[in-house]
C-alpha cells in the first residue's frame, strides 16, 4: 500500500517541476514584453514633448505608437494579472465555501476562464487575419495593423494557460491556489470582535 504514493509522488514533482519552469519561461516573456513597451513609450512621449519644446516640432507618429503600444501593454497586461492573481472577481459565494466545495468552484472558474479566454484568442485571431487579408495600416506611418493586434491573440492565450496552471495545481494539490505558485489565504480578511 504504501508503494502507490512513492510512484505517484515523483510524478507529481515532476509535473510540478515541469510546469514550473514553463511557467517561469512563460513569466519571463511578458514581463519582458511589458517592460520593453511601457518603457519605449515612456521614451517616446518623453522625447516627443523636449522635441516640441525645444525645436517647436514633435516626433512624427508618436501618438500612433503610443496607442499601438497601450494595445500590446493592455493585452499582455490581461495574462500578467491572471499570473498575479490580481483580475477583478466577483467571490461571494466563492468566499462562502470551504473545503472540497472551494477546491470545486475554484477548478470550476479557472477551467472556465481559460475556456472563454481561448474562445476569446480564437476571435482575436480571426479578427487579426482579417486585418491582414485587408491590409489595413495605420494613418501616418503605415505599419501593419495585424502587427500590432497580434497582441490579441497573444495575450489571450497567455492568460488562458495561466487559468490551466492554476485548475492543474489545484487538482494535483491539496492546498488552494489562487494562481500556480501563491496559495490561497485568509491573513487581510477582518475578523468579527
Amino acid at each position: 500500500m504504501t508503494d502507490k504514493p512513492l510512484t505517484k509522488q515523483p510524478q507529481k514533482n515532476g509535473l510540478l517541476r515541469a510546469l514550473s519552469a514553463f511557467d517561469t519561461a512563460l513569466g519571463a516573456i511578458e514581463k519582458w514584453i511589458l517592460i520593453i513597451c511601457i518603457l519605449g513609450m515612456a521614451l517616446l512621449m518623453s522625447t516627443h514633448v523636449v522635441s516640441s519644446l525645444l525645436f517647436n516640432r514633435g516626433i512624427p507618429g508618436t501618438y500612433e505608437v503610443t496607442e499601438m503600444l497601450i494595445v500590446v501593454i493592455t493585452f499582455v497586461g490581461v495574462s500578467y494579472a491572471a499570473r498575479h492573481a490580481r483580475h477583478i472577481s466577483m467571490s461571494a459565494i466563492y468566499e462562502q465555501l470551504g473545503g472540497r466545495l472551494r477546491k470545486g468552484m475554484l477548478i470550476t472558474l479557472c477551467v472556465g476562464s481559460a475556456a472563454l479566454m481561448f474562445y476569446f484568442a480564437y476571435l482575436s485571431f480571426d479578427y487579426v487575419q482579417t486585418i491582414y487579408s485587408r491590409g489595413r495600416t495605420s494613418s501616418s506611418l503605415h505599419i501593419p495593423l495585424w502587427m500590432v493586434y497580434t497582441a490579441l491573440p497573444i495575450g489571450f492565450t497567455l492568460a488562458g494557460v495561466q487559468y490551466v496552471l492554476t485548475a492543474v495545481r489545484n487538482m494535483i494539490s491539496r492546498e488552494l491556489y489562487r494562481n500556480f505558485r501563491e496559495k490561497e489565504e485568509f491573513s487581510d480578511v477582518p475578523t468579527e470582535e
